[in-house]
């Protein structure tokens, strides 16, 4: 059984200067040309394209969805190497985050440790306060 691992770059936005591309398709199709011989020669074989949506932020609280252009490659994975990836690959090894855990509830009988909360001022430790006395009525 073959196992294939996979990766992900974005596509070129730009075209590439070049004496024989003329127009900017030609430029563009080489700019892509490019990318997919880079990918080759590090053994890497071109699987497909995909345009894929992803929610990001605008502003302070908005979000709209942002589409990306991705090349995807895969590359095959020896059998010896496969078999040393599944032993030590965790039970989750999504790529999606995990959810984070949530600390302890504390009991209510449970003494809870005040010594970093700032403490309410008392006439002992209160700063003093500045009057002015310069009246001019």
């Amino acid at each position: 059984m073959t196992r294939f691992e996979y990766t992900a770059i974005p596509a070129p936005s730009r075209g590439e200067k070049a004496k024989e591309a003329k127009t900017p398709t030609d430029r563009y199709a080489l700019a892509l040309t490019g990318e997919l011989n880079r990918m080759a020669a590090d053994g890497w074989e071109f699987l497909r394209s995909d345009v894929l949506p992803s929610e990001e932020r605008t502003g302070l609280t908005g979000r709209s969805t942002v589409y990306h252009n991705l090349l995807i490659f895969r590359r095959a994975i020896s059998t010896a190497e496969a078999v040393s990836e599944v032993r030590q690959a965790p039970v989750s090894a999504s790529p999606i985050a995990e959810p984070k855990q949530e600390a302890p509830a504390v009991s209510a009988s449970a003494p809870v440790d005040r010594q970093d909360a700032p403490q309410p001022a008392t006439p002992e430790t209160a700063e003093p306060v500045e009057t002015s006395t310069n009246d001019k009525t």
